[in-house]
């Protein structure tokens, strides 16, 4: 059961908005000028290897990955997936993998056949629509897929609402890249500055594309949700902004399934919204809600889910 709960507690420095954000910088750097230099196929195994420097010597990602796996293990057994360094190795691996899939994307390398959309006939008419979207994403797969939107005949400019103070270099990167529509927009705080710039973006079109599962560095309100068995908090902010913004909203996933990109697209909600007495209820039943979707593409593609920090809620000495 779902409840609203405090400011959550800002993670460490060595959380994810630490040494992930650091690494994911300096691996996609990498990669780019691999990749234009050697080739994709030749930087496949120069990237698993430095996934493989990151699992090794990254004891909290490592640590985190395995606390993952024995959820994944507990409410998936079918996936065959067990708490070793094995396997917890093979979640790094594919985190680079999906690194390559940034940049092809970005390129422009990544063909339209390379993409099976799902629910192609939905999101060309949310693209077609003369105000933009708010769509909910995560962390698991490869979000950055969504560029892909430019082969449905209709450009649309997108806004990932970001969390770390890397932005501006992973900006840099997707310019350097070829990604011209695609941004990376920096939310320290919802002020009122930053609601309106959103509901302009929105206005003209713009899609803004917020992940649902996890929690801002600075702290902020959270729901307690059930995910994979147990207890963890999702951020109530992604919720309130599509309110303030209000208009349409849907909910994105791109799995990496049998050497190809599935995008998933669902609606979500006309809109959200509520009164003084409703706001909580309404918060809840989202979160909720979101978590039960996200559980459901986690099942089909669990080692893509690369959240490397401390997720869940942990349980202290005499918990029932």
């Amino acid at each position: 059961m779902s409840r609203l709960a405090p400011p959550a507690a800002q993670p460490s420095p060595a959380g994810w908005a630490g040494t992930r954000e650091r690494g994911a910088y300096f691996m996609m750097r990498l990669t780019l000028l691999g990749i234009r230099v050697f080739g994709r196929w030749v930087m496949l195994p120069v990237v698993h290897l430095v996934a493989l420097y990151f699992f090794l010597f990254g004891r909290s990602g490592r640590d985190a990955s395995l606390d993952y796996l024995r959820r994944v293990q507990a409410a998936v057994p079918e996936a065959g997936l067990k708490p070793t360094w094995r396997h917890s190795y093979r979640h790094f691996r594919a985190f680079g993998t999906a690194i390559l899939d940034k940049i092809d994307t970005w390129s422009g390398r990544m063909k339209y056949q390379d993409v099976v959309f799902e629910q192609r006939a939905d999101m060309t008419r949310a693209a077609e629509q003369p105000r933009g979207v708010v769509v909910f994403g995560s962390h698991l797969g490869n979000l950055e897929v969504l560029r892909a939107l430019g082969t449905l005949g209709s450009r649309v400019k997108l806004n990932v609402l970001v969390h770390t103070k890397h932005a501006d270099y992973f900006n840099r990167i997707m310019q350097l890249a070829g990604a011209t529509d695609v941004e990376l927009v920096q939310v320290t705080s919802l002020d009122p500055t930053t609601a309106f710039a959103l509901r302009e973006k929105v206005d003209r079109g713009e899609w803004v594309v917020i992940t649902g599962d996890r929690v801002p560095v600075h702290g902020g309100r959270t729901v307690d949700v059930t995910l994979l068995g147990d207890t963890a908090p999702l951020p109530i902010g992604p919720y309130i902004i599509a309110g303030l913004l209000q208009c349409p909203v849907h909910l994105l996933f791109c799995l990496r399934r049998s050497g190809r990109n599935h995008v998933y697209f669902e609606h979500f909600a006309d809109r959200i919204e509520w009164t003084k007495a409703t706001r909580n209820a309404v918060l809840q039943d989202c979160a909720r809600r979101y978590a039960a979707r996200l559980e459901h593409y986690l099942r089909l593609a669990p080692l893509q889910w690369f959240n490397f920090y401390p997720f869940w809620h942990q349980r202290v000495d005499g918990d029932a």
